[in-house]
């Protein structure tokens, strides 16, 4: 009984010092904390008036225009150094055929562009290296880079589909090489286009693969964010021949250039 209560007079007497220097050292470490906190901001705050874009990771959003079509994509990007980065780029876009040109028949039905045979939307997956050119002069500046890479396409070909007037009824017809009576290419049995929601269940796709160069201008105010304008060239080859438009020339390859406008966020 003795022994039991020595050592409970023993624990009352060394659990405060105990406790004092768990509090002590716990301090200790939330100063650390805030110390290598401030040191951080700090070195963030210089590289922003410096106009260094130091980061690890952005995730970018855009929308492009190219010599034949309209597109957006999504990009990936992971920081090599503070002068080279990985982008890995995800886009889809729709090209057209330079001799497309839209008929509006009635007024209530969608315009027909006389003898177009399918949608042609590039998919493509890829990536870029990126080098940059140069460096903000402060907060305010332009980051200039430059970036050429590479990737693969889906070519997803969906048939362009011509409502018309076949002996009374109004249907929808595709054109059809086999078919030389075919009611796609009489002009005066057309109603109306396709609109969005033909032709998905019948898409055809073509692989091919591209080449990408082009050059970025940063703008954004604020190293964190991604604010750019990007202008460059296409280079894409398929694994046949593209069949836009009935009676003209089918291309496997394309030559196009683009620009793009882009928003993102950098970590």
């Amino acid at each position: 009984m003795k022994k039991i209560l020595l050592l409970l007079i023993t624990a009352f007497l060394v659990a405060p010092a105990f406790c004092q220097d768990n509090n002590t050292q716990a301090k200790e470490d939330k100063k650390s904390k805030k110390e290598a906190r401030k040191l951080r901001i700090s070195a963030i705050a210089k590289q922003e008036e410096e106009g260094v874009i130091k980061y690890q990771r952005h995730t970018v959003f855009g929308v492009k225009l190219t010599t034949d079509g309209y597109g957006g994509f999504l990009e990936i990007a992971r920081a090599q150094s503070i002068r080279k980065a990985l982008l890995f780029q995800l886009e889809i876009t729709e090209r057209k055929h330079q001799k497309e040109y839209k008929q509006q028949i009635y007024q209530n039905t969608n315009p027909v562009i006389y003898g177009k045979r399918n949608f042609f939307y590039p998919v493509k997956l890829g990536v870029q290296q990126q080098y940059l050119l140069g460096n903000k002069g402060n907060k305010n500046g332009v980051a200039i880079s430059a970036n050429g890479g590479g990737g693969l396409i889906a070519g997803l070909l969906r048939p362009y589909l011509v409502e018309v007037d076949k002996q009374g009824t109004a249907t929808f017809v595709g054109y059809d090489a086999n078919d030389t009576a075919s009611y796609f290419l009489k002009a005066e049995t057309h109603i109306g286009g396709p609109g969005l929601g033909k032709g998905w269940s019948n898409i055809k796709v073509t692989p091919g693969a591209y080449l990408k160069s082009a050059v970025r201008f940063d703008f954004g105010k604020y190293n964190e964010m991604v604010n750019a304008v990007e202008v460059g060239l296409y280079g894409e080859f398929y694994s046949k021949k593209i069949p836009q438009m009935v009676q003209n020339k089918e291309k496997q390859f394309f030559f196009s250039a683009f620009v793009s406008i882009m928003f993102g966020k950098r970590k």
